[in-house]
């Protein structure tokens, strides 16, 4: 029998690592008002953390916004101000502003616009829409009831510092959950990889979408692949 490929072996359950048991604190909060005590590392997030003392005693977490210090209170509603880590509806925050940890429906939570660094930008107001500039230069277009943070997502110059050692860089992979080191598969033996043995995939790379994981590569059910011949 020969030997299985490096994409079945892939594919036992047992090889696949999540790093869901990181994610144990939840940022975000609501219609709330509070006082920040202090800033916090979270290992499953690529930006810092606000630790925030609420009124009632209780303790939140968001995502802590560039300028925002322990000491500062922050509020969420629409007689917030605009100031950074204020969260509030989009109607209310003027065109031009920098927002981050955007809610996709009125009430949801955050979904978008949370990593180091990251914000959208409210580009025009409308009576039933808003629309935001994302950081992908994307156009997206919200209800106007939907809250965001203002500012921009702290840890910007997260991605300029350097490695220097490929023992970083994994130790970086598996907090996501990611494979280190990745190479491409025409480099690889016949036996690691059906593009493998040669220069270039020496046949088609169609595959049919119910094909074991070892032979699922390349272009899975399509009909056609490469430059249509006129």
């Amino acid at each position: 029998m020969p030997k299985r490929t490096r994409a079945q072996r892939k594919g036992s359950s047992k090889n696949i690592r999540t790093p869901s048991h990181r994610y144990d604190k939840e940022a975000d909060f609501d219609d709330v008002k509070g006082e920040v005590v202090d800033i916090v590392h979270d290992p499953a997030r690529s930006a810092p953390l606000a630790k925030i003392e609420l009124d009632n005693g209780e303790e939140r977490y968001i995502i802590a916004p560039e300028g925002l210090k322990t000491g500062k209170t922050i509020r969420c509603g629409i007689s917030a101000p605009i100031e950074p880590g204020n969260r509030l509806k989009l109607a209310e925050i003027p065109e031009g502003v920098p927002i981050h940890s955007l809610e996709t429906n009125p009430g949801e939570g955050g979904k978008l616009v949370r990593a180091s660094g990251a914000y959208a930008t409210v580009s025009m107001h409308d009576a039933k829409r808003t629309v935001v500039k994302l950081p992908s230069n994307k156009i997206k277009e919200l209800n106007p009831d939907c809250k965001a943070t203002v500012g921009i997502v702290a840890g910007s110059g997260r991605k300029e510092k350097p490695f220097v050692k490929a023992g970083n860089k994994y130790k970086a992979m598996k907090a996501r959950g990611k494979q280190y080191p990745t190479v491409s598969a025409v480099s690889m033996n016949a036996v690691d990889h059906p593009f493998g043995g040669s220069t270039k995939p020496g046949k088609p790379k169609n595959t049919k979408s119910t094909a074991p994981p070892g032979q699922k590569t390349g272009s899975f059910g399509a009909s056609s692949s490469g430059k249509r011949k006129r």
